[in-house]
């Protein structure tokens, strides 16, 4: 029988996880125990036997150790472990328990041409170069013949004069069909196919089982991603799923900055805005990426608008059935400080919920006969209380850097994001602030902050883009272009359904390169 034109390799990554290569592509295969692991690459190899119409030769690595492992289109398989060798292809320096599995019989044309070595249950001895071992079973005897030989039969290899014989071996070793001797004088172990095997008898106290924890383990969603774009997606939906290729790199890439907006948090995190200019993008930003966190990670993702005196975020935000801010929950936040006395669901009287966003916003003063500010003190008081509510707080800021809540706002930061639209004058502003804040001590968290350019039109200065770029790129931790969209143009409240797809790609790149700080 022929070769398949394709050689893939098994990488046990720990004794439930492994990794099938085949050509360019990897597949993640899981289970519960060493056992089920085994017979799901055994099946992952047979479908690509079945789909090559013959035998396929997989060579398994485990650690620094290697050995053929062969797979035919009807399922049945040898699994050489005797033939263990090194990267350097030397025979391996200590013996590995065999993988045992049913095996059905091989005609000889398809059986291998080397003889069985059976491995030895103590003080192992590899086998010469010459005489490579294959592990394969053997039908059983004729009916009323015992389909059993005691372990304690000596085992005899024959035609194999170099390999030493043992005196015990594992039930599971076996010789070639061909070469198997009368039952009336056994040269070997012998075990039939269909033969029951008898049970392990263990202490319970050392029995490892599967529990709760391997079974959740292995659910779908460890499953390789099935594609929905492109010609991927195309063919999948075509053949109903029977072909179901991997995303392509455009897909994957938005999946794999998806994972890491959607990460597991181990408290809450608030992320700051920044840019002491007026127009640079800072409220548009706020909401984009509000709206972008609370879509991916199904909410409690608070936009909240941080001006001393009036900022524009409620403006921008959908309307919402009241019109209370920032001020009238510091009035009331006495209520909140005790959890056994409020709720988030109380919070709905002050925060306006952005239903298909997922995300809250808390409005500043919108009263222009006020005279009441928001100061360091306040906006501390505030950020206690909302932090028990909320994951994600994501802070928009004022002009005014020298004002005591700004100041207030970056302390409470564990992450910054610097905002300027492709312009000489806003962009100006933003490496002003940054020189400002590294002489106030934030020296740390300049350096991991993540810097937003926004196209001011739909045909920007590319030159002073990529300007731009360079000089924020040495002092920030990373830059992010997002695209020119008309849907933001009017300054009205976002429609987020509006966007494009490219402001959509953009703003999640954003998020995950934040998210990946957090």
């Amino acid at each position: 029988m022929g070769t398949a034109t394709f050689e893939p390799t098994v990488h046990y990554t720990s004794t439930t996880v492994a990794q099938i290569h085949v050509g360019g592509e990897i597949d993640e295969v899981f289970a519960s125990t060493e056992e089920a692991l085994r017979g799901r690459i055994v099946e992952a190899i047979r479908l690509l036997a079945a789909s090559a119409g013959e035998p396929v030769t997989a060579t398994v690595v485990d650690g620094a150790v290697r050995w053929p492992l062969i797979v035919h289109p009807d399922g049945s398989f040898i699994e050489a472990t005797a033939l263990a060798e090194t990267e350097d292809g030397e025979p391996a320096s200590a013996s590995r328990a065999l993988r045992t599995g049913e095996v059905p019989v091989l005609d000889a044309a398809d059986a291998p041409s080397t003889e069985a070595v059976v491995a030895p249950a103590a003080a192992p001895v590899p086998a010469p170069a010459p005489s490579p071992a294959v592990e394969v079973e053997v039908a059983a005897p004729s009916a009323g013949e015992s389909g059993e030989v005691p372990a304690a039969a000596a085992p005899v290899a024959a035609s194999a004069p170099d390999v030493p014989v043992f005196e015990s071996a594992p039930a599971e070793a076996s010789v070639p069909r061909e070469s198997a001797p009368e039952a009336s004088a056994p040269a070997g172990p012998l075990r039939s196919t269909t033969a029951r095997r008898e049970p392990t008898l263990r202490d319970p106290v050392q029995r490892v089982t599967p529990t709760v924890e391997d079974l959740l383990g292995s659910r779908a969603d460890r499953v390789k991603p099935r594609a929905t774009e492109g010609w991927q997606g195309a063919i999948r939906r075509a053949t109903g799923g029977a072909v179901s290729p991997r995303p392509g790199k455009a897909e994957q890439s938005r999946l794999d900055r998806e994972r890491l907006v959607q990460r597991r948090l181990d408290g809450p995190r608030t992320i700051v805005v920044l840019n002491p200019k007026g127009g640079a993008h800072k409220t548009t930003s706020t909401l984009l990426l509000a709206a972008t966190f609370g879509t991916q990670r199904g909410g409690a993702t608070l936009a909240w608008d941080n001006n001393e005196t009036r900022g524009t975020l409620g403006w921008r935000a959908q309307n919402a059935p009241h019109h209370r801010t920032a001020v009238d929950l510091l009035e009331h936040l006495d209520s909140f400080a005790e959890p056994s006395q409020a709720s988030l669901a109380a919070l709905d009287t002050y925060v306006r919920t952005q239903v298909d966003a997922r995300f809250d916003v808390l409005a500043s003063d919108e009263d222009a006969a006020a005279s009441s500010s928001i100061d360091a003190a306040a906006f501390d008081r505030l950020h206690g209380v909302l932090s028990r509510y909320y994951r994600l707080l994501i802070v928009d800021t004022g002009n005014n850097m020298r004002a005591s809540n700004w100041v207030a706002a970056v302390a409470a930061a564990d992450q910054l994001v610097i905002v300027s639209t492709v312009r000489e004058d806003t962009a100006a502003s933003a490496a002003w602030l940054l020189d400002g804040l590294r002489e106030k001590g934030f020296d740390r968290k300049i350096d991991d902050a993540v810097t937003i350019l926004a196209a001011p039109s739909a045909k920007p200065d590319r030159k002073l883009a990529e300007r731009l770029e360079r000089h924020f790129a040495q002092v920030t931790g990373d830059v992010v272009h997002v695209p020119f969209d008309p849907a933001l143009v009017d300054g009205g409240p976002i429609d987020f359904d509006a966007l494009s797809p490219e402001s959509r790609d953009a703003w999640l790149s954003v998020a995950a390169s934040i998210a990946q700080r957090l």
